[in-house]
């Protein structure tokens, strides 16, 4: 029997929101899917979406999107650690939200699962694992995308407790795997570590994850998780170092071998940003990126694995579906 009721997932045509959007019409649900008018919709080819056009900035069309749903997964988000307008990324992520929240409210939707992340939790620099216990406030957040993420955050929470709001929050770490059109950050250090373009490595570490299981996640918390709650969908703690050893391993190439301290590259990135700001297009280095890296972005899914079912598989599984879609779109012509 097919599932009762409209889904709304905003961000449907981004990397995770279209993960979660066709797991939805896979397992039934009418899905409508909110995109911009120019956002790319070719990888949702052949998914039975119903797509309506509108911005998270115009509440208009977010109260227009939502008659008649049931479920929402706001998922989109302006993930970009670089911006000439860093305005932006706030107007998106965190007035963005505020809207949909509205709008939700309005409508009187039955549950919303609201896309958060862990730039939201304290990271650490020992290669020590944060759980959901360990928020980050708003002025210690690194650049403008995690300070937005912790605002948002924090506007959810606080519109559960004080409104009423039927929102569970999930914190993706570090997803890999096909679809990633725009490419994302982690993306595209795939695409050129694949190219043999990463000559050095600092010591950091990432949590990846399939973003299949990371959408599979969403929709656990949809029928699982418990309204306020947050939750961490990770996967495995991996150093930078062995990421780019296991992407040389793949394609036949040889691994960066040449360790650097973090701030080594802090006048790369300024170079880099210096340049983006004459060209428009988004540094590869960023100072923002550079200055997370002196931690371990470490997390663990404890609570997902215990109280929604939430399971992974190895992450070198995502890494290969990154890299045989990123071949067969020609990103690594």
């Amino acid at each position: 029997m097919a599932p009762e009721g409209s889904v709304l997932v905003t961000g449907a045509s981004g990397f995770v929101g279209s993960a979660v959007a066709r797991q939805l019409a896979e397992a039934g649900y009418t899905v409508r899917a909110l995109v911009r008018g120019k956002s790319p919709r070719g990888h949702l080819d052949g998914l039975p979406l119903a797509f309506h056009e509108g911005d998270l900035r115009d509440p208009a069309s977010l109260r227009i999107a939502m008659q008649g749903v049931r479920y929402v997964f706001h998922v989109a988000a302006d993930y970009r650690l670089w911006a000439r307008d860093r305005r932006e990324i706030f107007a998106s992520n965190v007035e963005g939200t505020r809207n949909l929240m509205e709008a939700a409210l309005s409508a009187g939707v039955e549950r919303v699962v609201y896309t958060s992340s862990v730039a939201t939790l304290i990271p650490r620099t020992d290669g020590t694992s944060v759980d959901e216990t360990f928020p980050q406030r708003e002025e210690f957040g690194i650049g403008a995308y995690k300070r937005s993420k912790i605002a948002a955050e924090r506007l959810v929470e606080a519109m559960v407790a004080e409104r009423g709001l039927p929102a569970v929050i999930v914190n993706p770490s570090t997803p890999i795997g096909p679809r990633d059109v725009k490419p994302t950050p982690t993306g595209r250090i795939i695409i050129e570590a694949a190219r043999g373009r990463i000559p050095a490595f600092i010591d950091t570490g990432l949590n990846l994850v399939h973003v299949d299981d990371v959408a599979a996640g969403h929709i656990a918390a949809l029928h699982c998780g418990k309204v306020g709650e947050r939750y961490i969908l990770g996967g495995t703690n991996v150093q930078f170092s062995q990421m780019l050893r296991d992407i040389a391993g793949l394609v036949g190439g040889k691994a960066a071998r040449v360790k650097l301290p973090w701030r080594a590259l802090i006048p790369v990135a300024y170079a880099a940003e210096a340049m983006a700001n004459v060209t428009g297009r988004e540094p590869f280095a960023t100072l923002d990126g550079v200055r997370m890296a002196k931690y371990r972005m470490f997390f663990e899914s404890a609570k997902a694995e215990r109280d929604l079912g939430y399971r992974t598989r190895p992450y070198l599984e995502g890494i290969e579906d990154a890299l045989r879609w990123f071949r067969d779109g020609r990103y690594l012509a």
